[in-house]
């Protein structure tokens, strides 16, 4: 709710600082003292347009603040976090005017859009005859409001789960014809590929594979010299292996004269000899893998080609071929088998449309149900309020298949006529603002319940009503402010009787400029006030004891 209004600077506010509470507030006060650039000022902290002039003469700079307190679960902390703003229980707007007309937004003391303010401004106060572009006033609105009133979020949830299976559904049919209507026509391409890939069976690796082997028949030649000559140093008579075993043959002439001393050597040598003929062993394993023979290089410098060039034709790298391979028979299996998964995309298409039909329209069926309700609840406020010729409508439209969406088939107005048998219209056509007023008085009390926003403030609620009209508005008002904050410009006795804060706005003199003023009232001053709104200027006794009727409460 909104706790406090900071005003600086603004027309004849000079500077300002009203704090507000629960129930119902009313603002009362002559005409000309300045109610209008109250809320007027309110607005502009809202995000509401800076119409000039606006700025208090002789200053170069204004300012508005609002501040409100609110639940953790209102959408205003939500918007605030989803621009990473600091979100707590209070939320301070504030606007800050140039002498230029240039405005500059901020949300609790950090910059922001003025648009982002009036975002986060509309869904804490609702103003009547600003903001018409959301709220009742907007058409586009009136389906969640009608599924606020009729506590619709359960079916609503499943309408919109069983819209989006079957969207998701129409996207899966439509990829895959298309990927299928792609495959075929490039289905020759694709089938010379793939013979041309199975022919070639291309493996992981296999290029590194056939270029170290490439290299390696290259070199043969020279390879198999090298080794070869490494063989002979080490056979033959005069080999490492023949000298190994000569010293062996020493040491063993002499060994059973030296005791234990040779044993370490003799077992040297012996490991020595062992070790060469493993290393012979070796060179003529590495020999015998070298093949001289041309056609084998051939064959290996064939097939590293090949892979390269099918590779480069299709832009990939030799180990890609394989997955290729894969993908391109994927490809012709859709062509192939197309007509029978295409065949079961549409029947899972046609079920998932199937299902989001019945369930949209149990969800109309759902919404006239409480449509006739709303309307009742709405119609029975009207007599009271001297609207007593109209008549409050709320008409569902099937829509197009074509504009069907998560929150079903229906277009919700809200429809009036205020007189008997002229067709029913939008709120907007009524033209008098103090009859719009009481309309949407009305509305907000059947609504009250389910009421998103808030805080609500009304100007002029009762212009050109009085009595008992003005008395029921009075009571309207007292019964909706049990369940949010109201804040009510009035002209009303009645009204103002049934406020649980009053404040007067009074314009004053301030050396040669005029200044607007704002007092909260106590008892005594508050029945003054009501009494001079009974009577006028002079107030007489006879006016203060109806007041204090009033005030108490008798009717």
């Amino acid at each position: 709710m909104l706790t406090g209004l900071s005003i600086r600077n603004i027309v004849l506010i000079e500077g300002l600082d009203l704090s507000f509470s629960t129930g119902l507030s009313v603002l009362t006060g002559e005409t000309g003292a300045g109610k209008s650039i109250l809320l007027d000022s309110l607005g502009l902290a809202l995000g509401a347009r800076a119409e000039p002039p606006i700025l208090r003469p002789g200053t170069d700079r204004g300012s508005v603040a609002a501040t409100f307190e609110v639940p953790a679960s209102h959408a205003a902390v939500a918007l605030l976090e989803e621009h990473g703003l600091m979100a707590d229980q209070t939320v301070i707007l504030r606007r800050v005017i140039g002498a230029d007309g240039r405005t500059r937004a901020f949300v609790n003391d950090e910059s922001v859009s003025v648009n982002l303010l009036h975002r986060i401004g509309e869904s804490l106060v609702e103003i009547q005859g600003q903001f018409d572009e959301r709220g009742l006033m907007n058409p586009t609105n009136h389906r969640d409001i009608l599924d606020g009133f009729g506590q619709h979020a359960h079916v609503k949830a499943e309408t919109r789960a069983a819209y989006e299976a079957w969207r998701d559904a129409i996207a899966d049919r439509a990829r895959s014809a298309e990927e299928a209507a792609a495959a075929r026509r490039d289905e020759e391409y694709l089938r010379s590929a793939l013979e041309e890939l199975e022919t070639l069976t291309p493996t992981a690796g296999e290029e590194k594979q056939l270029a170290e082997r490439r290299a390696l028949l290259q070199n043969a030649e020279a390879l198999l010299n090298a080794l070869n000559a490494g063989y002979a140093e080490i056979d033959g008579d005069d080999g490492a292996e023949s000298k190994l075993r000569a010293a062996l043959s020493h040491i063993d002439r002499i060994a059973d004269k030296a005791g234990s001393l040779l044993d370490p050597t003799r077992g040297a040598i012996e490991r020595a000899v062992a070790e060469t003929q493993e290393v012979m062993a070796a060179l003529r394993h590495a020999a015998d893998a070298i093949e001289l023979d041309g056609q084998d290089l051939e064959t290996i410098e064939e097939r590293l080609f090949t892979l390269r060039s099918v590779a480069r034709k299709h832009g990939l790298n030799v180990d890609d071929l394989p997955l290729l391979r894969q993908r391109i028979a994927e490809r012709l299996k859709l062509v192939d088998d197309q007509s029978h998964s295409l065949a079961r995309l549409e029947q899972r298409e046609q079920v998932g449309r199937r299902r989001f039909l019945t369930l949209a329209r149990t969800l109309s069926d759902t919404r006239r149900a409480s449509a006739k309700r709303l309307d009742a609840a709405v119609n029975a406020e009207f007599p009271p309020l001297k609207l007593e010729k109209a008549s409050f409508v709320t008409a569902l439209e099937e829509l197009p298949e074509g504009a069907w969406g998560p929150e079903g088939t229906d277009r919700v107005s809200f429809l009036v006529t205020t007189n008997p048998g002229a067709p029913p219209g939008p709120l907007s056509r009524i033209a008098s603002g103090g009859e719009l007023s009481r309309f949407m008085l009305a509305i907000k009390v059947a609504l009250a319940e389910v009421n998103a926003t808030p805080t609500l403030v009304f100007d002029e609620v009762d212009s050109g009503i009085g009595g008992a009209t003005a008395d029921a508005v009075g009571v309207r008002l007292a019964r909706l402010a049990e369940r949010v904050q109201i804040l009510v410009v009035t002209h009303s006795p009645q009204v103002a009787a049934r406020g649980n804060v009053h404040l007067r706005v009074e314009k004053r003199e301030a050396g040669s400029l005029a200044v607007t003023g704002v007092d909260r009232l106590d008892e005594n001053a508050r029945r003054e006030e009501v009494a001079r709104m009974l009577s006028g200027r002079d107030i007489t006794d006879e006016a203060r004891a109806a007041a204090g009727r009033l005030l108490q409460g008798e009717r």
